[in-house]
């Protein structure tokens, strides 16, 4: 016969009482609530004072201001095409350099460097994101700009330039400085941005599914495509809206190189200007409330702009966490 103390169930661990709230607590709490409200505030503050100075530009030329291509201070006429198109392909070009190169740096530094090379090289890249922008606009004025004159461009123009409809995007006289120039420093400058936080994101990836991948006869390139990237899909998107975030809003760099000029034209060999290189350009030299007034509603287009690229990207991110859960 079994002794008592074997049949008997054992007792029940004891629950240790949950502490009260202290007044740690509290305080921190209230801080968080206290810069949580600042933030919130300095961002309506800054809302409220690019719509209140964009009033009078906005209701003298109303929903042509955004569709005009003519800027001229001297009649006091402005549209904002001109910049708009020029940020946006600026933009595009710089995403079509950067994200596909991120993209290669980050699987080579996560599957194909040799371990004692991959901080080195990783740090080197890291360190080009606190490259000052100017930095980038003289060496891309003084470096790039005559070897897109003497070498690029004529190149382009010899091998594109007859082709019926691509042909007109490489038209004109090789001057070096243009969109297409402003574009690839652009894609320089937001590179490193990518690159670290893929690298972040590729090396998060379990070993075992890397393991299970090249187990079943997977190539490196099959592994990268179809199964780091799908597993990473999430962080490599955040990562991609946040170069282009960057690059929507640089100024300094895009000044020395875009030629800063209000000419709309399909070359990408063309001067053409950005909506913060206007800013950065004209803003002291504005006379004129109305000339202030259209300088002011640029303003506001960038922070629309950059507002709506964002909340694209985190709604992208809020539909694939959603699908991963629901394959879960």
């Amino acid at each position: 016969m079994m002794p008592t103390s074997l049949l008997s169930p054992a007792p029940p661990p004891a629950v240790r009482p949950r502490r009260a709230s202290g007044a740690g607590d509290t305080v921190f709490k209230s801080l968080t609530w206290f810069f949580t409200g600042v933030v919130l505030l300095l961002l309506g503050g800054v809302v409220i004072v690019l719509v209140d100075g964009a009033v009078p530009a906005l209701g003298v030329f109303g929903f042509g201001f955004v569709t005009s291509a003519n800027w001229n201070p001297v009649t006091d006429v402005y549209g904002a095409a001109v910049p708009l198109v020029g940020t946006l392909l600026t933009s595009l070009i710089a995403m079509l350099i950067a994200v596909p190169a991120s993209i290669a740096i980050a699987f080579f530094l996560t599957e194909l460097c040799p371990y004692r090379l991959r901080r080195p090289i990783g740090t080197a890249i890291e360190l080009l994101a606190a490259v000052p922008s100017i930095i980038y606009g003289i060496w891309g004025l003084f470096v790039v700009a005559p070897l897109f004159q003497h070498s690029l461009e004529p190149f382009l123009m010899a091998v594109f330039g007859p082709l019926p409809l691509i042909g007109r995007l490489f038209v004109g006289p090789p001057i070096g400085i243009g969109i297409l120039l402003a574009g690839v420093i652009l894609g320089v400058m937001v590179l490193p941005f990518i690159t670290a936080v893929m690298r972040d994101v590729f090396a998060s990836v379990p070993p075992v599914v890397r393991e299970a991948a090249y187990g079943m006869g997977s190539t490196r390139f099959e592994v990268m495509w179809h199964v780091i990237l799908p597993y990473c899909r999430v962080g490599a998107t955040g990562a991609v809206m946040l170069g282009l975030g960057r690059a929507l809003g640089e100024t300094m760099a895009v000044t020395f190189v875009i030629g800063n000029a209000h000419r709309l034209s399909a070359s990408l060999l063309a001067p053409g200007t950005t909506i913060a290189s206007a800013l950065a350009n004209e803003f002291t030299e504005a006379v004129g409330d109305l000339y202030t007034s259209a300088l002011v509603a640029l303003g506001l287009m960038l922070f629309l702009l950059t507002f709506c690229v964002l909340a694209a990207g985190r709604w992208m991110l809020m539909r694939l966490q959603i699908r991963e859960e629901g394959l879960t």
